[in-house]
């Protein structure tokens, strides 16, 4: 249907006729509303209002229009809006304040007809007031009248390309109309008669304050940085707002002698003289370009902020506070600006002292340019480059910005920033609250060093920065090209956001805790970057009931000064740093150092561990040298079990990182989920891992025992070196060492995780009540100085956080089934000394009331009772032992045993330490006494009793108890040394020895399919050793049983072997503690001890063993080389002759050779690759002899042997070949070996000599028979 053309003038009367139907709508009467005496029709005819016609075409657009005339009157009349802001220049607010409502109505229209597409009135759109948009707009939106469908389809396509994943505004049908004034601390807001709302703009100008507008193009954002509305929301212009005052420019130029300053406007060349001969009133207008923009500071209820003016020679810094706060928005580095009525004077606190200031008749006047130097100024402005422009697309260039002078500092490197410029997008908010920001999404950017802004930078902003520091590499954790901004440095919005994201979760550090220490300690950029990674990493993986949100900030401050150990800088010079044109501040010079700690959730350590556990693994790597002469069985039995164990910090050995990891938790008992129910465990958010715990003695003259200090459980540390252990179980059947590369061989393959570290290395971030506890009577004790390897509790947490540690305490240290109840229990206890503890074991047992019936783990203690029972009415945790606690004469033996969720105890309780044991929740006395015993007055003990352990009993380690020094000689059974152990004839062992060697038999365990009998090897400093043997088949695994370790084995029978050896046999109350840890990765055994041959010939089989040697080759007696079949054994020349169908073969060799070394002679047997180095020969020489050998299969050959053949005949090359050179004087020379004694050999033997035609027998003594494991070659 086609519209009827109308006639010229005809929309003119239409719109007089409408707005005539308006009138009765008006609440108040028209002269009232126009607030001048005259009629309307006056009004409507006069031609100075009207400008232009407005049409309209329908009854919805006449009704729109009647809307925008009914808005206009109740939240845009002069009288409605209040006063006009006192920053405005008075005459020229009187020429918009004079304009009618009428007038301003026709000017809206009219300027929203011109935008519309086809120039119509939008009738979809409508007119909003602030309060409205604040009250009913609570999500992100954007509002652009000059749209249509296909390009705001276009707009929303672009901006969700330039950040996959973000979503784009959505657009709303909303247009805003108000004045534009100051508000506080210098922000533009944008004003009704219903409310205000802050407003950020672009490139704002001067023209616009106190100015009604109309706003057809905007974002809104509701929400702060914490995802709260406050204030209002923020209301972000993204095109120029539409004066409704079109005389407004020209009455800002004559009003209050504006013209008279600009013509007398002085460059700063001049001014800077004037700085020199301060006039006491002089007043001078300055004009030049803007050369940095400095950010508002807030000092002593006073905010301002500095710009710098500039000309080729000169730069002269302007002070701007009190009601010009609102040019920080106006000006902008580069901008020619003309600053009226400026005064000269002194700033207390800057060498150079004087300088600008504006006053309360300041003007400033933006893309300002005199007249007689116009052309001047536009040629001499694109050649005056004095700043390094970067943008995205100068990638290269930021990676050559690298200084090349550095210097040492206290030991670190120190690297030199440059200022540049640059300009970007915002691609990622990695941090608002901590100021850390990505452009480009290469380039980290860093705004904490300057006062928190007021609008917060938003993905997909367009920014330009100038005098921004450049930095490379300051932190492994961010960006390698780093833009950091200081009080110099100015930021500036060149285009919002046009996506819409999420409100940032309310987490730490987005509340600015980190850039407040920040200014408080004035650290450095490389600490600072660490500790905004690390609190970012802390508040997703710490335990939500441990830590509190704003606990995370703090925490990971102090961990920072920890670990870092470096001076304090000098004081901010916040003038110096503003003003000076030789600049410095805390960017100039920033650390380099790449090995700085990493920080891993127990979860990301866990996958990492096991992720390469098999894919680094190489299984030759696990076989001795000689390898591929071993046998299938000796394969698949070297292959079942192995260990790799990596260090935290890669300057101590191989690593996972190749930067020192920390591991942040809370030490927790084992549950009954856990896999490793030995041991404690690190827990956070992530996940749990088991560990091995030793602790220094402070009794013992500083050696490591096992861990028994009970007070550390539940206590959140950060452990700062540890070894991380992952034990591999294969199950195997590959038939030679040719086939290690076929992974069909492979049954079956799991592997163990757990740490293995020393209280040594742990930094207490959180204690516990008992942990708060033991420290605070530790300092009593000690006057006041605590000599402790980790800060105490007021160091690192506030009196909120303890406060809840106290509440949450009893949770982590008690089981699961313990419901509800606090530290204000009653409780009842006694003081006990453990003497002996069993190992633990399934069992079946009668669970308690919560447990399930079934097989379930248990062990028991045997203890003395060194106190009579006590009641409490409150835990008493690690409060000092009671006078009323000690009663030694009445000292009784207890058996404390341990089943189900009670046997979580195990790690702790270790012999010869004290305990207080808790009974919870109540006040009888009887719950402690033990099962058969009458008890004689409710509370004497006698022998013999049992006690059976509850789940929510709890135990308390007394260190140092002053009352029981005298109970010191009444300990555990003595513990015995390896030599000793072998020497004694007790049955019932408790010996304690360093690990050196750990091989798995071939019996399987029943439940997890792995290998259950375990070979140990123990040995002391002498260099004897003791072999024990383990059945796990009834036991929970063991984990550290590592080459390196000390152990302490409790309840081992000691046994005889058939050849008279020595070893011991784990039993069913046999016991297991680690107590030291060693270089697990790198334990070689202790040397074993130098023998003579004489007298080791004459020693008994069980003293001695192994011993090293120093002696001379003799000669060769026996030399045996041959091919065999990997699978069956049997020889091999083109095949296996016993026909097995195997393919595969292994070449062996062995030697027999005499040793003297002047006390006596032995023979020494040598295996695999030391048979070559024995001959002299080379690698070509010994691969050449194995190929010769390939087609004849064997050669056996005796170069001193009479009456013995040799392989081959006279004539055989081969032959003549090894005599030689087991005969050469090669051969004959000095050795150096370690040896294994025969066990087994006989000391006598008959042998029989001819003399003539008579045979004679006669017994001779046999010549020592060893085995060499070791050769000492050069």
């Amino acid at each position: 249907m086609k519209r009827r053309r109308r006639k010229p003038g005809s929309g003119l009367k239409s719109f007089s006729a409408t707005c005539l139907r308006f009138v009765p709508f008006f609440r108040n009467p028209v002269p009232e509303v126009f607030g001048v005496g005259l009629s309307w029709n006056q009004r409507l005819d006069s031609p100075a209002a009207v400008s232009g016609p407005v049409r309209t075409s329908s009854e919805a657009e006449s009704l729109w229009m009647k809307n925008v005339f009914t808005f206009i009157c109740q939240h845009l009349s002069p009288g409605s809006c209040g006063p006009a802001s006192s920053c405005a220049d008075q005459s020229s607010s009187d020429v918009c304040c004079n304009h009618s409502v009428y007038q301003l109505s026709v000017y809206v229209l009219q300027k929203i007809q011109e935008m519309c597409v086809a120039h119509s009135l939008p009738v979809s759109y409508r007119l909003l007031s602030i309060s409205e948009l604040v009250s009913q707009q609570h999500l992100a939106c954007v509002s652009n009248l000059s749209w249509t469908t296909n390009q705001q389809r276009a707009w929303t396509k672009e901006a969700e390309l330039c950040l996959p994943g973000e979503r784009a505004l959505p657009r709303v049908n909303l247009l805003l109309i108000g004045f534009l004034r100051e508000g506080q601390g210098g922000e533009w807001r944008l004003t009704d008669s219903s409310g205000s709302v802050r407003c950020e703009c672009l490139s704002p100008s001067p023209l616009w304050l106190s100015r009604p507008v109309f706003l057809p193009h905007w974002n809104y954002i509701p929400h702060d940085s914490s995802g709260h509305e406050k204030d209002g929301g923020c209301l972000e212009l993204i095109g120029s707002p539409v004066l409704l005052c079109p005389d407004a420019g020209q009455g800002l130029v004559a009003g209050s002698g504006g013209g008279e300053g600009l013509s007398r406007a002085v460059d700063v060349t001049q001014a800077a003289g004037l700085l020199q001969k301060r006039v006491r009133g002089q007043c001078v207008s300055v004009y030049g370009q803007v050369g940095a923009v400095c950010p508002l500071l807030e000092m002593e209820g006073s905010t301002f902020f500095f710009f710098t003016l500039t000309d080729k020679t000169h730069s002269l810094p302007v002070l701007v506070k009190d009601n010009r706060l609102w040019w920080s928005s106006c000006v902008c580095v580069g901008q020619s600006v003309c600053v009226t009525s400026l005064r000269v004077c002194v700033l207390r606190g800057w060498r150079r002292n004087n300088i600008l200031c504006v006053t309360e008749h300041s003007e400033i006047h933006t893309n300002f340019t005199p007249t007689h130097t116009q052309q001047q100024t536009q040629s001499d402005s694109q050649l005056d480059t004095p700043l390094l422009v970067m943008s995205q697309t100068d990638e290269v260039a930021c990676e050559e910005a690298e200084p090349e002078e550095d210097t040492f500092q206290s030991g670190w490197k120190m690297k030199n920033s440059r200022v540049i410029s640059y300009q970007g997008t915002v691609s990622e908010v990695v941090s608002e609250g901590a100021g850390l920001y990505v452009l480009d999404r290469k380039v980290g950017l860093c705004v904490a060093y300057q006062p928190a802004a007021r609008r917060k930078l938003r993905a997909g902003d367009g920014v330009e920065l100038h005098h921004v520091h450049f930095l490379y590499r300051p932190s492994p954790d961010f960006p390698p090209s780093m833009l950091c901004c200081c009080l110099h440095s100015s930021i500036r919005v060149t285009a919002f956001s046009r996506l819409g994201g999420t409100p940032p979760a309310p987490r730490c550090p987005g509340d600015g805790v980190l850039p407040r220490l920040l200014l408080q300690k004035n650290t450095g950029v490389s600490e600072y970057l660490w500790t905004c990674h690390l609190a970012s990493q802390l508040s997703h993986s710490l335990l939500p009931g441990v830590l509190k949100q704003q606990c995370v900030c703090p925490l990971s401050w102090k961990l920072m000064e920890t670990l870092w150990r470096r001076r304090g800088r000098r004081r901010r010079d916040i003038y110096s740093e503003m003003l000076d044109e030789v600049h410095t501040c805390p960017l100039t010079q920033y650390p380099a150092d790449p090995a700085v700690h990493q920080y891993l959730s127990v979860f990301d350590l866990l996958q990492s561990l096991e992720s390469s556990c098999w894919s680094s693994l190489s299984l030759k790597s696990l076989l001795p040298p000689d390898g591929s002469s071993l046998t299938r069985s000796q394969i698949n039995s070297a292959l079942s079990w192995s260990c790799r164990t990596l260090s935290s910090d890669p300057g101590t050995g191989d690593s996972l990182r190749l930067r020192p990891l920390l591991l942040v938790g809370v030490l927790q008992l084992p549950s009954q989920t856990s896999e490793l129910k030995h041991v404690l465990h690190l827990r956070d958010a992530t996940a749990s891992v088991a560990c091995i715990v030793t602790e220094t003695s402070e009794e013992d003259d500083g050696r490591q025992t096992s861990f028994f200090n009970t007070a550390w459980i539940g206590c959140l540390v950060c452990v700062l070196r540890f070894t991380m252990v992952t034990e591999r179980f294969l199950q195997s059947d590959f038939p030679s060492y040719q086939h290690l590369d076929q992974e069909r061989f492979i049954t079956h393959r799991r592997c163990r995780v757990y740490l293995q570290f020393s209280l040594d290395h742990l930094l207490i971030l959180s204690p516990s009540a008992a942990m708060a506890t033991y420290l605070k009577h530790k300092e009593e004790e000690s006057g006041g100085d605590v000599t402790l390897k980790n800060p105490t509790e007021e160091e690192i947490i506030g009196r909120k956080r303890k406060r809840e540690d106290d509440d949450s305490s009893s949770s982590s240290v008690t089981m699961a089934t313990c419901t509800g109840g606090g530290d204000s229990r009653p409780c009842v206890s006694m003081v006990i000394r453990v003497e002996e503890k069993e190992g633990m074991t399934w069992k079946n047992t009668r669970p308690e009331e919560e447990e399930e019936v079934g097989l379930q783990l248990c062990f028991s203690v045997r203890a003395a009772v060194i106190g009579p029972l006590v009641s409490w009415g409150r835990d008493p945790k690690h409060v000092p032992m009671m006078d009323r606690e000690v009663d030694i004469e009445k000292e009784e033996k207890v058996v404390l045993v341990f089943s189900g969720v009670s046997a979580r105890w195990f790690p702790v309780l270790q012999p010869a330490c004290f305990y207080r044991l808790v009974a919870a929740n109540t006040q009888d006395p009887s719950v402690l006494i033990g099962s058969g015993v009458h008890g004689q007055s409710g509370v004497e003990l006698h022998t013999d009793s049992t006690l059976q352990i509850r789940s929510d009993w709890r135990f308390h380690t007394l260190t140092r108890p002053p009352l029981l020094l005298t109970c010191r000689q009444v300990v555990s059974p003595h513990v015995l040394s390896v030599s000793e152990a072998l020497d004694c004839s007790s049955e019932m062992l408790c010996v304690q020895g360093l690990l050196t060697e750990r091989i798995h038999t071939q019996s399987e365990h029943t439940h997890t399919g792995t290998h259950s009998g375990v070979r140990l090897t123990l040995c002391d400093q002498t260099g004897r050793s003791l072999r024990v043997y383990l059945d796990l088949s009834h036991t929970p695994y063991l984990a550290g049983l590592l080459p390196g370790n000390t152990l302490l084995l409790s309840g081992f029978q000691r046994k005889l072997s058939r050849s008279g050896s020595v070893y011991c046999s784990y039993l069913h109350v046999s016991s297991i503690t680690v107590m030291s840890l060693g270089d697990t990765s790198h334990a070689p055994p202790p040397p074993a001890p130098m023998m003579h041959l004489g007298p080791w010939s004459m020693s008994s089989e069980e003293q001695s063993i192994m011993g090293q040697v120093r002696g001379h080759l003799v000669c060769f007696l026996f030399l045996q080389l041959q091919w065999i079949c990997s699978v069956c054994g049997s020889l091999y020349t083109q095949s296996c002759r016993s026909r097995c169908g195997s393919s595969s073969s292994r070449f062996q060799s062995k030697a027999k050779l005499v040793v003297d070394d002047g006390t006596g002679e032995a023979h020494v047997w040598f295996s695999g690759v030391m048979v070559r180095h024995l001959l002299g020969l080379a690698d070509s020489q010994w691969e050449g002899l194995q190929r010769a050998l390939r087609t004849r299969g064997h050669i056996r050959v005796y170069p001193r042997g009479r009456g013995l053949v040799c392989d081959g005949g006279s004539d055989d090359p081969l032959l003549h070949f090894l005599l030689c050179v087991c005969s050469s004087d090669v051969v004959c020379r000095p050795i150096f070996i370690t040896c294994r004694k025969h066990t087994n050999q006989k000391s006598e033997e008959v042998r029989r000599f001819s003399r003539g035609e008579r045979d004679f027998l006669t017994r001779l003594t046999r010549p020592l028979q060893l085995t060499c494991v070791h050769l000492f070659t050069e």
